[in-house]
């Protein structure tokens, strides 16, 4: 909670706020469909990057967390202790962090090769730890992860093997489909058949996977159609944003973030010019079928047509709402992570009122 009562008014802006009742309805859907499915439910701490925010989720449910960087393993760390690193950590220097974490902490690690699966077990073992390995295959993306099942069961008989390593299972980033969720049957489809070899695979080799995991949000709430999957991992779906509405994976009604900014210019016609341009928002492009860097959200219809480091364009072209000078406008971008590791901390809100200030202790390095 705020030390004192704050109005929304008093925000200084470009600021980024969360409606609080949409955020908790968010995290009550997702564990609803989680359980209702037999599926755990490990967030990823990315896109809030705030302890604070991780125990609600916690509260509301989640097994545990995913994060990204050591920075996000050591702040979430307070909050939870069973972390996922979905990302190889190489050099000594990131192994030395995560093996400082406390010995409470259940830690398990992504990883697709040989030698980040060598540079994780030495450096557990020299620290008297248990580390668990999750292999990444390859669902699709063409970003990371292992091409093969044969691949797949090379790694996981060196981690079952390794002082140091526990052999936990399998993972995967369906990252490349993004697709309206209505015309997302084939692609489905397809992750399912290729995540059912690589499970069949290790389980003729008497590696079962015991956990399967994986998930986005773009395909959260059609992770059950893939069998054998145990665990789900979105970030995005505590708060959404406009590229989560865009292709139906939420309604426009339950995009909980957004940046409060302010009218700063009106002087060239068609357009109002408000003070978060990409420091604010990000400059990165929507993953839909739409254009701009964000959109009202009380008027969706108007668009954040450009932005500069500190200018937001608002497109005026579709509307006769004409802005003033002063006026304050929220906006939801186009991908809430990284507008969140922008900022220094975030308001809940619930209405006008400010209740509550998270800060995102987990942003930088």
């Amino acid at each position: 909670m705020p030390d004192r009562a704050l109005h929304v008014d008093q925000i200084q802006t470009p600021a980024p706020v969360v409606d609080v009742n949409r955020m908790h309805a968010n995290l009550r859907r997702a564990a609803e469909y989680t359980a209702a499915h037999g599926l755990a439910w490990r967030p990823h701490a990315k896109t809030h990057k705030s302890p604070a925010l991780a125990a609600e989720q916690l509260r509301a449910g989640a097994v545990g967390l995913t994060v990204a960087t050591p920075r996000e393993a050591e702040v979430m760390s307070g909050a939870v202790d069973d972390l996922l690193l979905a990302y190889p950590p190489i050099g000594r220097a990131k192994l030395d962090r995560l093996m400082a974490l406390p010995e409470r902490v259940r830690l398990s690690v992504g990883l697709d090769s040989a030698e980040a699966l060598a540079g994780l077990a030495e450096a557990a073992h020299a620290s008297g730890r248990t580390v668990g390995v999750l292999v990444e295959a390859d669902a699709g993306m063409g970003r990371v992860g292992v091409q093969s099942p044969a691949d797949a069961l090379a790694l996981a008989r060196m981690a079952a093997d390794a002082p140091g390593l526990e052999f936990r299972g399998l993972m995967f980033y369906p990252g490349h489909v993004r697709s309206h969720v209505e015309e997302q049957d084939s692609a489905i489809r397809a992750l399912a058949a290729r995540i059912a070899e690589f499970v069949d695979a290790l389980t003729a080799a008497g590696l079962a996977p015991r956990v399967v995991s994986g998930g986005s949000t773009p395909t959260f709430w059609r992770s059950h159609e893939v069998a054998g999957l145990t665990e789900v991992r979105p970030g995005t779906q505590i708060f959404n944003d406009r590229t989560t509405a865009e292709i139906g994976a939420c309604g426009w009604d339950e995009c909980a973030y957004s940046v409060l900014a302010t009218v700063v210019s009106v002087a060239v016609p068609g357009q109002a010019v408000v003070d978060a341009g990409s420091k604010a928002l990000s400059r990165e492009e929507i993953r839909a079928d739409a254009s701009g860097f964000g959109a009202l959200l009380d008027r969706p219809e108007i668009v954040v047509k450009s932005v500069s480091e500190e200018h937001g364009l608002l497109d005026l072209s579709a509307t006769d709402w004409r802005p003033r000078v002063g006026d304050r406008v929220r906006i939801v971008p186009n991908h809430v992570c990284v507008s969140v590791n922008l900022h220094e901390r975030i308001y809940g809100v619930r209405g006008d009122d400010v209740v509550d200030v998270w800060e995102v202790e987990a942003r930088g390095r």
